[in-house]
């Protein structure tokens, strides 16, 4: 009952049917029922009193004295008798609705010789009046209705097509292109909406460019500052230096990995995950990190593969270098993959632990190096499982360690 439509049509079938009802109303009061009951009436009146006349000389009409079966219509009854006293005649009239074998007729009574019938074929049922205007009404408002759900659907077309292209938006935030087909007004908000995908689209490829051209520009002079940081005299300053170049650098080239993960072409393919995350493990595991691989389900996803290798390794590296060592599973429930990362580090402040996914954010405000890290990976992996159609989740766990979730949803099986 909250939908625009429903309410529009709902309108339209109220004021439509008040306004017939209103001036049905109007024009009976003014001009007065229909004269063709005075007129059905007046005939029968008057051929019953003709007959009774030439009944009341002998063996002229057979006479009855008993009625045949039938029911007694006093409306029909009371209008008889008054149009009979209105020209004078005082006679005992009765009007019978008859069954299906015998017909509705009118009966006369004949003082001391019997009753007078005549059939009587079109005596309107009971109750026709209100039948004829509940027909009436039933059909009028069906008219209006069938009216108004016409024109409600042409007046909210525009409004479930910006709802129809709010929830055709991809995981990668780019508005699928629409038919400018249609009314007037469905082309004008067709047209509006592709100008403003094709403008977010050309913004976003020129915010990647900006990225991509930055993240290339820096590696010249951090290069210039190494060769000359390598004759700086002072030893700690030397490894001063140092440090905060290779800092400047791993954030030149996970920016450079974020364009490259944004302008990635490669088509989805299915996916082993257990399979591949025991792989991903093992690889990490010949880096040095301690990463353990614990329960996985035999579980496929569809998603592009480098990119999903890149999230899970950010995760992993997470994991293994801030919590001490990784614990990884996987699951299936409801219709999605689980990747479930644990650690056995100090976890992250609730008050700061929201924040996680900004950006170059760190947990530590001096933004000391003891562990090497830009700061993007956790953002760079979310923006990957966003765009395969799933979610990161990031909280502490009951007892000690961060704990990190990939949800994905689960390939569909060939029929």
């Amino acid at each position: 009952m909250n939908s625009l439509r429903v309410k529009l049509a709902m309108l339209l079938v109220v004021v439509i049917v008040a306004v017939v009802g209103l001036l049905t109303a109007v024009m009976v009061y003014f001009l007065g029922p229909p004269p063709g009951q005075r007129h059905s009436i007046q005939p029968v009146a008057e051929v019953i009193e003709m007959l009774a006349r030439a009944a009341e000389a002998p063996g002229v009409l057979p006479l009855k004295h008993t009625l045949p079966d039938g029911m007694l219509d006093p409306f029909i009854t009371d209008k008889l008798q008054e149009e009979l006293r209105q020209r004078g005649s005082s006679l005992d009239v009765r009007a019978y609705r008859g069954g299906r074998e015998q017909p509705s007729f009118v009966a006369a009574r004949i003082e001391g010789k019997g009753w007078l019938t005549m059939p009587l074929p079109d005596l309107p049922p009971p109750g026709a009046g209100w039948g004829v205007m509940g027909k009436w009404l039933s059909l009028l408002t069906f008219g209006a209705a069938t009216i108004a759900v016409f024109v409600a659907n042409r007046m909210v077309r525009p409004l479930v097509l910006l709802e129809n292209a709010v929830e055709a938006v991809g995981p990668d935030a780019i508005l699928a292109e629409l038919p400018e087909q249609g009314p007037a007004e469905v082309r004008a908000t067709a047209r509006a909406l592709n100008l403003l995908s094709a403008r977010l689209r050309s913004a976003m490829e020129s915010r990647m460019r900006l990225v991509a051209a930055a993240g290339h520009d820096l590696r010249t002079p951090i290069t210039r500052l190494r060769l000359r940081a390598e004759f700086v005299a002072n030893a700690e300053e030397k490894e001063a230096w140092l440090r905060d170049l290779d800092e400047l650098e791993r954030i030149a080239d996970s920016a450079i990995e974020l364009v490259r993960d944004e302008s990635d072409k490669a088509p989805p393919q299915d996916i082993d995950l257990a399979a591949f995350v025991r792989e991903t493990a093992e690889e990490l595991r010949n880096q040095g990190l301690d990463v353990e691989v614990g329960d996985t389900e035999p579980v496929q996803v569809r998603t592009r593969r480098l990119a999903l290798s890149r999230a899970l390794r950010n995760l992993l590296i997470n994991a293994s270098t801030h919590g001490v060592r990784a614990h990884v599973s996987v699951s299936e429930a409801e219709g999605t993959a689980l990747v479930r990362i644990t650690d056995e580090g100090p976890g992250i402040p609730e008050d700061v632990i929201g924040r996680v996914f900004e950006p170059f954010f760190r947990v530590d405000p001096a933004r000391r190096q003891s562990i090497p890290g830009a700061g993007l990976g956790l953002s760079i992996a979310r923006e990957i499982i966003q765009r395969a159609g799933g979610a990161v989740r990031i909280y502490n766990g009951p007892h000690v360690g961060l704990v990190q979730e990939i949800e994905i949803p689960i390939a569909q099986r060939a029929a």
